[in-house]
C-alpha cells in the first residue's frame, strides 16, 4: 500500500503529492504574471512618453506625413481657379532686372482687374518707395545744373507709389506685410508709424483665445502706409517651415504684438476674393470641441463660405500635387496683351517671383525646391475644392488607445505563443495599424499617425518576447548543459532535432581522431593531495576542451588525464583534418597560458598530441539503458599509439599520414619524423611531425630543419649513408629546436648504419 502510495495511486500521500504539483493553470500563470507587469510598466512609460512629445517622435511623425503625400498626392485640376502671374526669369529677361518700377506693377495690376481677376494677391513688400520715382531720380545726380534742370523736368510726373496706390485704391488688392520678432511700434507711436498694419479684416472668436495657439511675431514690417491704405487686405508673406526646412502647414492667422492678428497671404485673398468681412476663429472647448478634456487649439478658421479645419496653431495640414507649371502664367504675357482672358476672369490672382535668383523657393515633402507663391496657390486650391488634410483634436486620444490595445494584445500573444508566432503577430499587426492609417489619409483626408502606437506597442512585443526568448533559451541550456556533461553539445543539438537518432547504431565516414595526455602525470600525482590533484586535473581538462570545442570538435571521453576528441561528426566538417591540426596548436598556445598562469605553483605541464585521419565508425555505442556517443575504428588505435610516441620522438604533435596529406594543402607544415611499425599492424607507417601553420608559421631555422629530416628519413630508409651524412652536417649548423631529439635520434642510426652496414635501422631502434 505505502508502494502504491508513492508510485501515484490513491491515498493521502498521493493527494498531497498531487496537490503539490504545479497544475497548468499555476504553469501558465508564473509565465503570465511577470509579462503583465512588463506590458503594464512600458504602457505607462510609452504613455509618459507620448504626454512629452518629445522631438523624434514628433520627426517620425513627418516622416510619415512626407511619405503619404509622395504615395498619394492631390490631383491638379486645370479648372482649379487660382493662377500665378509668375515674374520668372524670361520676365526679367524682357522687363528688366527686380525690382521693377512701381508704375509697372501697376500696369500689371490694372491688366489683372480689367481681365475680372475676382481677387489679387501681390506675394511683394512694398516696405520702401520706389527706387525710380522722379524724385528719387534727381536725387541721385550729383548736385549741380544739371540735376536742378532734371528735376525741373520731372516736376509733374506721377510717382510710380502713387500711380501703385491708384491701381490698388481699382483693384480687390492684397499687399504683403512681414512679421518679424521683437517689439513693434508702441501704443504710443503716431498712427502714420502704426496704423497702416492694422489689419482690414475683422475677426470673431469661439472657444479657448486663440493667442496662445498661433504663431506669435513682434513688429509687423508693412507696406508704404498709402498703399497698406489703397489696398483692401493685408496679408502676412512668413512661412514656418519644420526644423528640416519643409513646409508642411501653412499658418491662415498670426498674432502680433498689441493684440493684433494678422492673416496669411492667402487666407486674406481668399476673403477679399468672396468680399467677406472677416474670420472666425473656432477652438477647443467651443461646442465641445475637446480631447478627453484638453484644450488642445484650434480646430478650424471660417473664412467666407468656407470652413477650414486646422492644426492647434491655425494652420492647414497641406496636400501638395507635384509642380504643375499649368498654373504659371510669365508675368510679360500679362503686360504684352498675350493672356486669354479667360484664364484670368473670375479667378484667384497671385502675383510673386518664381525666378531662382529671387530667393524664394521653398521645400515641401514632395517637392525639393518650388516658389513660395505656388505653395499659397495650393492652399487656395485646396480650400476651394475641399480636399482636407486633417488631423482632428481627437487623434492623439485614439494614438493612445490603440498603443494600449496593442500594447496589451502583444503581451497577450507573447505569453500563449512562441516568440516566433507572437512576432508575427505583432508584425501584422502593426502592418494593419499602418494600412488603417493609410487609408484614412486616401479616403478621408484624416492623419492618424501610425508611428507612434506602432513604435511603441513594437518595444512592448519586442520586451515581452526577449523575456520570453531568454527564459526558453536559458531553460534550453539548462537541459543542454546537463546533458553536455556526458555528450558534445553538437550531439545534444542534433538528438534534439532528430530523436530517432537515440537509437544504437552507427555510421562510416571518414574522420580525424586527437589523443593527448599529460606527460609524466604519475610523477605529478604523487606530488599532490587527491584535493589538489583534482583541481589541476579539471582545470587543465578545462582549458584544452574549450579549445577542441572552439575548433568545432567533439569530446569523445576524458580517461584519467588524457582527452578522446573527433572530427566530421556529428557535423560535417570537411576540413576535418586542418581544423585538427589547428586544434592541436592552439592547445599547445593554451598550455602555454595555463602554466603561465600558475605562477610556479602547480607543475610545469607537458602534454603529447596524436592525431590521425581515417575511415571510422561513429554512433550511439553501448547498451539500451546506457550508451555514448563515440567513435571506433583502426585508425581511433592509431592516433593513440601516435599519442604514446610522442615521448620517444620529443615532439609535442605527431600526425599520420592521411591528415599530413589532407592537412597540408591548407597551408599546415610537416616532418617526416620516422616509419613506425603500430601495434596490430603488419605494415609501417609514415609518422609526420605538425610544425607549424598558417597562423603558427614555424621559424626559418625549424623549417630547415625539418627539410633536412625529411631527407634523413627518406635516405635512412634506403640506406644511403652518404645522403644522410649530408643532410647531418647540415642540421649540425642550425640552432636547437624541437626536433633536436628526432635529429639525435638519426645521428645514432647513422653511426650505427657505417659500422655494422644493417640496413633495418629502424627495427633496432
Amino acid at each position: 500500500m505505502e508502494r502504491t502510495g508513492e508510485g501515484g495511486g490513491s491515498g493521502p500521500q498521493a493527494l498531497k503529492q498531487r496537490r503539490l504539483r504545479p497544475t497548468r493553470w499555476r504553469r501558465l500563470l508564473r509565465r503570465v504574471a511577470p509579462l503583465t507587469l512588463i506590458t503594464f510598466a512600458l504602457i505607462v512609460t510609452g504613455i509618459l512618453v507620448r504626454v512629452e512629445n518629445f522631438a523624434a517622435l514628433q520627426r517620425l511623425r513627418t516622416i510619415v506625413f512626407d511619405e503619404y503625400q509622395n504615395l498619394h498626392p492631390r490631383q491638379y485640376d486645370l479648372d482649379a481657379p487660382v493662377r500665378i502671374i509668375a515674374i520668372d526669369e524670361e520676365s526679367l529677361d524682357r522687363l528688366g532686372q527686380w525690382p521693377w518700377p512701381r508704375s509697372r506693377v501697376a500696369d500689371l495690376v490694372d491688366r489683372l482687374t480689367e481681365m475680372g481677376a475676382a481677387a489679387i494677391g501681390l506675394d511683394i513688400l512694398f516696405a520702401e518707395a520706389d527706387r525710380m520715382s522722379p524724385d528719387n531720380i534727381a536725387r541721385l545726380m550729383p548736385e549741380g545744373p544739371e540735376r536742378e534742370r532734371v528735376a525741373a523736368a520731372l516736376q509733374g510726373v506721377p510717382r510710380g507709389d502713387d500711380m501703385l496706390a491708384v491701381s490698388l485704391q481699382n483693384a480687390p488688392a492684397v499687399v504683403g506685410v512681414l512679421l518679424e520678432a521683437g517689439a513693434g511700434p508702441g501704443v504710443d507711436a503716431p498712427q502714420a508709424d502704426r496704423g497702416f498694419t492694422d489689419p482690414k479684416a475683422g475677426f470673431a472668436f469661439a472657444g479657448d483665445p486663440p493667442d496662445q495657439f498661433l504663431p506669435h511675431f513682434g513688429r509687423i514690417n508693412g507696406p508704404l502706409p498709402g498703399l497698406a491704405q489703397a489696398a483692401l487686405g493685408l496679408g502676412a508673406l512668413n512661412w514656418l517651415p519644420g526644423t528640416d526646412q519643409i513646409v508642411r502647414t501653412v499658418p491662415l492667422l498670426f498674432h502680433a504684438e498689441d493684440g493684433v492678428y494678422m492673416p496669411g497671404l492667402a487666407a486674406e485673398t481668399l476673403r477679399v476674393a468672396q468680399q467677406a468681412s472677416g474670420f472666425v476663429v473656432r477652438s477647443s472647448n467651443a461646442s465641445g470641441q475637446t480631447s478627453f478634456g484638453a484644450h488642445t487649439g484650434i480646430n478650424a478658421v471660417k473664412i467666407g463660405a468656407f470652413a477650414v479645419p486646422t492644426t492647434r496653431d491655425g494652420s492647414v495640414l497641406m496636400h501638395y500635387t507635384p509642380h504643375e507649371a499649368a498654373r504659371l502664367i510669365p508675368a510679360w504675357w500679362v503686360l504684352e496683351g498675350l493672356v486669354d482672358p479667360d484664364e484670368i476672369a473670375g479667378r484667384i490672382i497671385l502675383v510673386g517671383a518664381t525666378a531662382t535668383g529671387l530667393f524664394d523657393l521653398q521645400a515641401t515633402p514632395i517637392d525639393v525646391a518650388i516658389p513660395g507663391i505656388e505653395i499659397n496657390a495650393q492652399l487656395i486650391e485646396q480650400i476651394v475644392e475641399g480636399v482636407w488634410l486633417e488631423r482632428p483634436d481627437w487623434a492623439e486620444g485614439l494614438e493612445l488607445v490603440v498603443f494600449i490595445v496593442l500594447a496589451v494584445l502583444f503581451g497577450f500573444v507573447s505569453g500563449l505563443f512562441s516568440p516566433q508566432t507572437a512576432v508575427l503577430v505583432g508584425v501584422a499587426t502593426i502592418g494593419l495599424v499602418f494600412a488603417g492609417s493609410y487609408a484614412a489619409f486616401v479616403r478621408a483626408g484624416l492623419f492618424l499617425d501610425p508611428s507612434y502606437p506602432s513604435l511603441a506597442s513594437a518595444v512592448t512585443l519586442f520586451a515581452t518576447t526577449a523575456w520570453v526568448a531568454v527564459r526558453e533559451r536559458r531553460d534550453r541550456r539548462w537541459v543542454r548543459d546537463a546533458f553536455s556533461r556526458y555528450v558534445s553539445r553538437d550531439v545534444v543539438e542534433n538528438l534534439a532535432q532528430d530523436p530517432a537518432r537515440l537509437t544504437l547504431g552507427g555510421e562510416m565516414r571518414p574522420m580525424t581522431i586527437l589523443f593527448t595526455d599529460i606527460r609524466g602525470f604519475t610523477t605529478i600525482g604523487e606530488t599532490m593531495d587527491a584535493q589538489a590533484l583534482t583541481a589541476y586535473l579539471n582545470a587543465f581538462l578545462t582549458e584544452m576542451t574549450g579549445v577542441i570545442l572552439a575548433h568545432r570538435g567533439t569530446i569523445d571521453k576524458y580517461m584519467g588525464d588524457a582527452i578522446m576528441a573527433f572530427w566530421n561528426a556529428p557535423l560535417d566538417d570537411f576540413a576535418h583534418a586542418a581544423h585538427a591540426c589547428e586544434t592541436a596548436l592552439h592547445m599547445l598556445d593554451a598550455l602555454e597560458a595555463f602554466n603561465a598562469r600558475s605562477g610556479g605553483a602547480l607543475p610545469e605541464t607537458a602534454i603529447g598530441i596524436g592525431l590521425n585521419t581515417g575511415v571510422c565508425c561513429v554512433g550511439n555505442l553501448g547498451a539500451s539503458q546506457r550508451f555514448d556517443y563515440s567513435v571506433i575504428g583502426d585508425d581511433v588505435n592509431i592516433a593513440s599509439r601516435l599519442e604514446s610516441q610522442t615521448k620517444t620522438y620529443g615532439l609535442p604533435i605527431l600526425v599520420g599520414p592521411r591528415t599530413a596529406e589532407q592537412a597540408r594543402p591548407a597551408g599546415y607544415l610537416f616532418a617526416l619524423v620516422d616509419k613506425v611499425k603500430v601495434k596490430g599492424k603488419t605494415e609501417a607507417i609514415d609518422v609526420f611531425g605538425l610544425i607549424g601553420g598558417p597562423n603558427h608559421p614555424p621559424s626559418h631555422q625549424l623549417e630547415m630543419t625539418a627539410k633536412g629530416i625529411d631527407i634523413l628519413a627518406e635516405a635512412a630508409q634506403d640506406g644511403d649513408v652518404e645522403r644522410m651524412k649530408a643532410a647531418l652536417d647540415a642540421i649540425g649548423h642550425t640552432e636547437p629546436c624541437v626536433l633536436d631529439t628526432v635529429v639525435a635520434m638519426y645521428r645514432r642510426r647513422y653511426e650505427r648504419l657505417t659500422r655494422t652496414g644493417i640496413d633495418d635501422i629502424a627495427a633496432t631502434d
